[in-house]
């Protein structure tokens, strides 16, 4: 299957990281590459880009895609690991970074890669194919009190307890290898008057065995921090999100990283010690205008965060 990805507020991403044309960048989860090609055109030979992917396709990909160009480094890995693997590369200041955590377009269109509500397929959701566990040993092994806490946690599901019930029943009877086995589990765990919105009853139990899959929360707070700290003074930092948790996530770390005092609001006198080390560029998250939302769905709960290195 061809890797094919649309990037989510391409425009509004590019304008807030302000690229200067000598720069260091790094575009934390490459993807399609999309992003990343329009950096890299507004980079002289002195510039350069350093791209991160946990997806072996999403390498192989962009390995192809910019092979004509010189100032390009790809990085087979997660971007967790980026300050160290950075660092190990003699790279300690940067000019910008860019973190979209959304699901690529192509792994959610491979049925084979098990993330799609529509598409039938192997039940795996692994962003990165070389790990071990799946969806599959989530659903079919975890016990029932970390099934719900992970539905509720992850998924924001009300209805996480009954869902988890049926999918112990059914387990017992045989495993449940697929998507569609799972979607129709459930879609069965809900009154038939439920209307069905968007992704169906089924996306927020898909997103919470996604995000424990490839444990996407679990150390993002600290990725942020090194990446600011990597930041030179007037650099950026953007993060594009797709749902709440991660969003808060980003919010609160920027939030904090750009305040002069964290002390409680009723401490007399400042004790924290902590000083900002970014700004703000927007404070509101910027999302998808109409005209996109028109050509790419996918970009609705997308949310952009950009801050400035003071």
């Amino acid at each position: 299957m061809e890797f094919k990805h649309v990037p989510v507020l391409l425009d509004e991403v590019i304008e807030g990281l302000n690229i200067k044309e000598n720069g260091y960048y790094v575009d934390c989860t490459i993807g399609g590459g999309g992003h990343s090609y329009e950096i890299i055109k507004r980079l002289t030979n002195l510039g350069h880009l350093y791209g991160f992917d946990r997806d072996i396709d999403a390498i192989r990909h962009c390995n192809e895609k910019f092979k004509n160009f010189k100032n390009v480094t790809l990085i087979h890995s997660n971007f967790k690991n980026a300050y160290q693997i950075l660092l190990e590369n003699g790279i300690n200041k940067i000019d910008g970074f860019l973190i979209d955590l959304g699901v690529s377009s192509y792994q959610i269109d491979n049925p084979q890669r098990g993330f799609s509500i529509i598409h039938d397929g192997t039940l795996d959701m692994r962003m990165d194919i070389e790990q071990k566990l799946t969806a599959k040993d989530v659903v079919n092994t975890y016990g029932k009190d970390k099934l719900i806490e992970i539905l509720y946690n992850y998924g924001e599901e009300g209805n996480a307890k009954k869902i988890v019930e049926n999918i112990i029943k059914a387990r017992k009877i045989s495993p449940i290898e697929t998507t569609g086995q799972l979607k129709e589990i459930i879609e069965n765990s809900f009154p038939k008057k439920v209307i069905y919105g968007k992704g169906g009853v089924s996306k927020k139990t898909f997103q919470a065995i996604r995000i424990e899959v490839n444990e996407e929360l679990s150390g993002l707070d600290k990725t942020l921090l090194s990446l600011i700290n990597m930041l030179k003074s007037g650099g950026r930092g953007a993060v594009l999100t797709f749902h709440s948790l991660e969003d808060r996530i980003v919010k609160n770390i920027f939030k904090r990283e750009s305040l002069d005092c964290i002390c409680p609001p009723k401490m007399p006198i400042c004790m924290c010690n902590h000083h900002a080390s970014i700004k703000l560029i927007n404070k509101k998250p910027i999302e998808a205008s109409k005209e996109e939302l028109k050509l790419n769905s996918r970009s609705s709960s997308a949310k952009l965060r950009v801050i400035e290195k003071l």
